[in-house]
């Protein structure tokens, strides 16, 4: 278990202030759990308050005792309630801003509502582009911890190549993985920032169940065990020459890194053999697109145009009515992260220290899905891999 460094904390929220700066924000209020841990280093429950300039202050509702322990920021105070937070605010010798930026993409509106009482003269602001731009530029200490979900992937990815076997249900499969998963520092959740986003940290499908589409906005659904949470593994029997998918979201100390890769018991259709083979064509045209300056659109808009020249118009990415219009997410803490390889981001270009997850994925429904996930990181030396899983269709 890693404690964030002070020194790393510091050079967060030093990055947000110069956020802060050009955005005329006085200060920045967080309360949502990424962003506390992010900031702070634990995602014990309170208010993170980040002035225009000077150390941010930490007041905490439940436990101050953890918090204290495991933040390496300096100034970590309990806080009562919530009626006492401009006055702790003052007490430190900070000003009541006129300006306030709250983190308006994830705040419930009644607790909104709670802070603009709270701050009666202030403007609110949105500071969520802010926070998430400074979250998508990953330091050294976080890719290391990036690497380590990569490795945990990868002693996953092996272990499903042990036990697959005909008949068990993909729930038993996606069982078997989550247990190492777990075994191995998963923390049992994958974080999303979008409104209702819930996953699983292993999606198992297999044959034509492997084309069912969903709630979720991902390129592929699953049948899910019951309506309350539909997608994802099912009952559903895995068969000899049917494609079955893997899956992962591993997280390593807050961390994630996602990897897919498909296996088959004896064999699989011609069409998804191709298919599989395209696929990873169209992962080596970005890892040849994406470098320093490009776009994610740009790299979006080539690799779409490329599958629709394979003559997958209708399979990539899902089936019409279904099809997602992304290809990658950025990954952190968070599994939406920015960057985006996404369509409409044309004027966002990559930059080093940027960490994406890209799934060039196709849907035959009736048949199966088939596809590749790996996860990168920019360096200055060029893009780097965090899977590391070997790429080929695995036949048992």
């Amino acid at each position: 278990m890693r404690l964030t460094p002070k020194n790393e904390l510091e050079h967060r929220y030093r990055k947000l202030q110069v956020e802060m700066a050009a955005a005329g924000m006085d200060a920045v209020l967080m309360v949502q759990n990424a962003d506390l841990f992010y900031f702070t280093g634990t995602v014990q429950t309170g208010v993170l308050y980040v002035p225009a300039s000077g150390r941010p202050l930490y007041l905490v509702r439940r436990d101050f005792m953890r918090a204290r322990m495991e933040s390496g920021l300096a100034d970590v105070v309990p806080l009562p309630s919530l009626n006492a937070l401009t006055g702790l605010i003052a007490e430190h010798g900070h000003p009541l801003p006129q300006r306030l930026g709250l983190e308006l993409d994830v705040l419930p509106v009644n607790l909104y509502q709670k802070y603009l009482a709270l701050f009666p003269n202030a403007q609110a602001l949105d500071a969520s582009p802010a926070i998430r731009r400074v979250r998508m530029i990953k330091t050294h200490y976080e890719i290391h911890i990036l690497q380590d979900a990569g490795t945990q992937a990868d002693k996953v990815y092996r272990r499903a190549t042990e036990v697959i076997r005909e008949g068990m249900s993909e729930v038993d499969l996606a069982a078997e993985l989550e247990h190492l998963s777990r075994q191995e520092g998963h923390q049992g959740y994958v974080r999303m920032r979008a409104f209702n986003g819930e996953l699983s940290g292993v999606q198992v499908l297999s044959g034509a169940d492997g084309a069912a589409p969903a709630c979720t906005n991902t390129a592929l659904g699953g049948m899910g065990l019951t309506p309350a949470f539909g997608h994802g593994a099912s009952y559903n029997r895995i068969r000899r020459d049917e494609p079955i998918i893997v899956d992962l979201a591993s997280c390593y100390d807050g961390y994630l890194a996602d990897q897919t890769r498909v296996f088959a018991i004896g064999s699989v259709s011609e069409r998804i053999r191709r298919g599989y083979d395209d696929m990873l064509r169209v992962e080596e045209l970005m890892v040849e697109r994406a470098v320093e300056g490009a776009t994610w659109g740009g790299i979006y808009d080539a690799c779409l145009e490329m599958a629709r020249r394979m003559g997958y118009a209708e399979h990539f990415m899902g089936t019409p009515g279904s099809q997602i219009s992304f290809i990658g997410h950025g990954l952190g803490i968070e599994i939406d992260e920015f960057p985006f390889i996404a369509e409409g981001f044309g004027d966002e270009t990559l930059q080093v220290g940027m960490a994406f997850a890209f799934e060039p994925k196709l849907v035959f429904p009736g048949e199966g899905a088939v596809g590749i996930e790996n996860s990168f990181y920019l360096s200055e030396q060029g893009l780097k891999r965090l899977t590391f899983s070997s790429q080929d269709l695995v036949l048992l």
